[in-house]
């Protein structure tokens, strides 16, 4: 099927943006699992075959300590695309469309707009669920965020991975699609660099995979790799193998073009695994705020630029990557906004001494018990919520009046570096620590909440 033509085109970047020395910046492309667990793919001690990211792995910098942007899907992609917390952008928890005004504000500046309005030509293909718009809904699209061409899903492949029947193109259903998902998105993504790509101008590439989220599926001769045709565990990790072979063909097409030594990879996933076996033996999984459910792989490959083979400790998260971008490609990053994220570019050049987190990492779900996590240094913290919420996984608007004025209690205290599965609490051993951790949490949040969107005004 050929593809559309392009539509409007999107919004520009607000202040900040620098539109110079665009032949001498990369390519960047944004590589992002759905529920891919911390201990998933090779390269972190996982049972999945995944040459392709272990390569890449191997030729840049691997996080051990790596965070998702929020425990579930939307406002882990809210926080990547906008380096601020998801509730600042209006995205409070996984976005229903049909029954939620929620979406990702068109007030914020995305990524896609930064690199954007620097000239680079952007497109996403993958799974979406940052709101579309639906017959009664009028909600923004990709377009309205940045993005030159976009080939998407609402949220999940349906009615599975394969052979999917719900992609749109450019605002335009495409149909039943022959095929596994992970193939199909790169199958487009190579075709935009054949037919839409100008060769003096750089891209941006978002790239985000519905694998392993459910409904899985994957080729038979992959999943019996794993053990029977029938057994989740094994279907799972079939849609890893073929994901890493489809990321692998995408790879070969940037070499075939000339682009593979000049483009700045990252990977990530968008929140923890849901099976328990794959998060590394960390406590909880996808869809609460204990490390199992927000830790996740994360690697930045820039073949001459970051340096190969490096292990990093230091924490760092899908919130810090549009400052990162900015950074490392010498954009001012957005102003008149303030960003939750930092700068990494110091760290991904070899001078870790010279960086610095301007505040620590943080997290709030309102399905979650712990509702709200914290992370600075080797620390965390976590509490539970000191009012009455449903922890429903369907995220009803008229919760955000209360969510917006609550506040916290049963505050518990982990040391990461000699407990990471959060096992021992040092609330009461270590007063001192729990106090000013305490106190960060309650500004950060207070900051956050200010900015929330209360979708019943709206």
């Amino acid at each position: 099927m050929s593809l559309a033509t392009l539509v409007s085109a999107p919004r520009a970047a607000g202040d900040g943006a620098e539109r110079k020395n665009v032949g001498e910046r990369p390519n960047v492309i944004m590589l992002l699992a759905d529920d891919l667990g911390y201990q998933d793919i090779g390269c972190y001690g996982g049972p999945v075959k995944t040459p392709v990211l272990d390569g890449l792995a191997a030729r840049g910098m691997r996080f051990t300590n790596f965070y998702s942007g929020c425990a579930v899907c939307s406002p882990s992609r809210a926080t990547l695309m906008t380096g601020r917390h998801h509730i600042r952008t209006g995205v409070y928890s996984w976005i229903h469309n049909d029954s939620q005004k929620s979406h990702l504000r068109e007030r914020e500046i995305t990524l896609a707009e930064q690199l954007h309005q620097a000239g680079y030509a952007t497109a996403h293909f993958g799974k979406w669920h940052l709101g579309l718009p639906t017959p009664t809904r009028d909600k923004p699209t990709p377009s309205d965020h940045g993005f030159d061409y976009w080939f998407a899903t609402d949220n999940n492949a349906l009615p599975s991975h394969r052979n999917p029947k719900n992609f749109i193109r450019n605002g335009q259903p495409v149909g039943v699609i022959e095929g596994y998902s992970c193939q199909i998105v790169v199958d487009e993504a190579i075709g935009w660099l054949d037919r839409q790509r100008q060769p003096d101008t750089p891209f941006f590439l978002n790239v985000w995979f519905h694998e392993p989220h459910q409904k899985i599926a994957a080729p038979d001769e992959l999943v019996s790799q794993y053990g029977p045709l029938d057994k989740r565990g094994a279907i799972y990790s079939g849609t890893i193998d073929n994901t890493d072979r489809a990321i692998g063909r995408l790879f070969e097409k940037l070499k075939a073009i000339g682009q593979y030594e000049n483009t700045l990879v990252i990977y990530a996933s968008d929140n923890g695994s849901y099976l328990d076996e794959r998060t590394g033996g960390l406590r909880g999984r996808k869809g609460v705020n204990w490390e199992g459910g927000i830790r996740v792989p994360g690697i930045f490959s820039w073949p001459g630029k970051i340096p190969s083979g490096v292990v990093v400790d230091q924490p760092a998260g899908l919130v810090d990557v549009l400052p990162t971008v900015c950074g490392l490609l010498q954009i001012a990053p957005p102003g008149g906004r303030h960003l939750d994220g930092s700068d990494l570019s110091p760290i991904l050049k070899g001078n870790a001494a010279e960086f610095t987190r301007h505040q620590p990492l943080f997290w709030h779900l309102q399905k979650s018990r712990p509702i709200v996590a914290l992370r600075e240094g080797d620390y965390s913290l976590v509490a539970q919520p000191d009012y009455e919420l449903s922890t429903h996984n369907m995220f009803q608007e008229s919760w955000i009046p209360a969510i917006r004025s609550g506040g916290y209690h049963n505050y518990q205290l982990f040391d990461l570096k000699d407990d990471p599965r959060q096992q021992h609490d040092l609330a009461a051993a270590r007063p001192e620590v729990l106090a000013r951790l305490k106190n960060r949490l309650l500004e950060i949040n207070a900051s956050v909440m200010a900015e929330g969107t209360d979708w019943n005004q709206r």
